[in-house]
């Protein structure tokens, strides 16, 4: 019941084919020298921000 008998099966080269029709070229690779490393700037999200308490009086 669960099997569609008029499925079609692909090849890996048709797959791929299919693949770059949808998406197109891919960009090439960055270099590991073209890299650089990510520096958070905002506070992470599951922490809330901390609040300053200005007494009053």
């Amino acid at each position: 019941m669960d099997e569609q008998p008029n499925r079609e099966q692909f090849s890996d080269e048709e797959y791929a084919f299919l693949r770059h029709v949808r998406f197109g070229e891919l960009p090439d690779r960055v270099r590991p020298e073209d890299r650089v490393e990510l520096t958070e700037t905002d506070p992470p999200a599951d922490q809330p921000e901390p609040q300053v308490w200005h007494p009053q009086g």
